[in-house]
């Protein structure tokens, strides 16, 4: 048996998930790169009609395409139900009119919808598919890691427990058959790995504790890694601050009294955050990765790259 790699970046696929607005995306693109410049050919997997990386880089589409973004080695995708349902038919009948025909019928699409956690279902099929070193769509070539950039906390678990329920619901059958071997590959550690992303805040410090008890409960796994994203630096220290905290005691000026209270507003802040990171390492029993909040109001490809590095730092 082969041993479970000690880092991230050496599992096939990845998991990328934290309570909504934490910044996963934008870690899930950093890991990406990380991937690929070390030496792997990554694809980072987007979903619900996303494609955050892709216009990063200036890629015009990557709906449903594996568009090539800034290296030879680095990839992106997003995924969307629709066009998943309609290749996972296409390889189910071998037939392409007939299953053009089936997914044309305006009954087959209401019911495909209708069906709770079909969308979920297929689009694990694809990520799936992605992570396989012979792949199932004609033509195409493996990658070495898959990043996928998962839904919200809960919502993320849940996906990935999707084939699972439908192996359970189904019992026989060529879609039961496929979930229970999708669900091997989620739950093998060697394989598959999952990142939490957090703020340096209470909520999602709590939410990331969570989500760490929840995939216990549902999939038997942990977390691989933990992430914290937008930390502010710490400027200067207690002697500083102290310094900081009778100047502006001593001074009457409005424009000086504005800037010390800013300079110390920020180092409570910085501080507070450190306090939360701590909280949230000794909850969890392992060390946080630790990114920095990026003062630019729209990241790019020199953006995303810091954070690799700094990402990879950690891993």
């Amino acid at each position: 048996m082969r041993p479970i790699p000690s880092s991230v970046l050496d599992k096939r696929l990845v998991f990328v998930t934290g309570k909504g607005g934490v910044g996963k995306s934008t870690v899930a693109a950093a890991l990406g790169m990380a991937g690929a410049r070390a030496g792997r050919r990554t694809i980072v997997v987007e979903l619900a009609y996303q494609d955050r990386l892709a216009r990063a880089f200036g890629v015009e589409d990557s709906h449903f395409r594996e568009a090539q973004v800034g290296s030879d080695s680095l990839f992106t995708i997003s995924l969307d139900p629709q066009h998943a349902l309609e290749e996972y038919l296409r390889m189910q009948l071998r037939v392409k009119p007939l299953a053009d025909l089936l997914f044309s019928s305006r009954m087959f699409q209401y019911l495909a919808v209708a069906t709770p956690g079909l969308a979920e279902m297929v689009t694990m099929g694809k990520v799936w598919e992605l992570s396989q070193t012979r792949r199932r769509v004609r033509g195409a070539e493996p990658y070495d890691l898959v990043v996928v950039d998962a839904p919200a906390t809960g919502h993320g678990v849940g996906f990935m427990r999707t084939p699972k329920t439908f192996a359970e619901v189904a019992r026989v059958g060529p879609i039961a058959a496929q979930g229970r071997t999708i669900h091997a590959t989620v739950v093998d550690r060697r394989f598959t790995g999952v990142v939490a992303v957090a703020l340096p805040e209470e909520m999602p410090v709590n939410e990331t504790v969570l989500l760490r008890d929840e995939l216990r409960r549902a999939l038997r796994i942990g977390l691989d890694r933990v992430v914290v994203n937008g930390l502010y630096p710490e400027r200067f220290g207690p002697r500083h601050r102290a310094a900081l905290a009778r100047a502006l005691e001593g001074t009457d000026d409005p424009v000086e009294r504005a800037a010390l209270r800013a300079a110390l507003s920020e180092h409570a802040r910085a501080r507070g955050q450190r306090e939360q990171v701590v909280r949230l390492e000794e909850a969890l029993g392992m060390e946080a990765v630790r990114l920095p909040f990026m003062f630019e109001p729209q990241l790019g490809p020199a953006q995303f790259e810091a954070l690799s590095r700094d990402l990879e730092a950690g891993l």
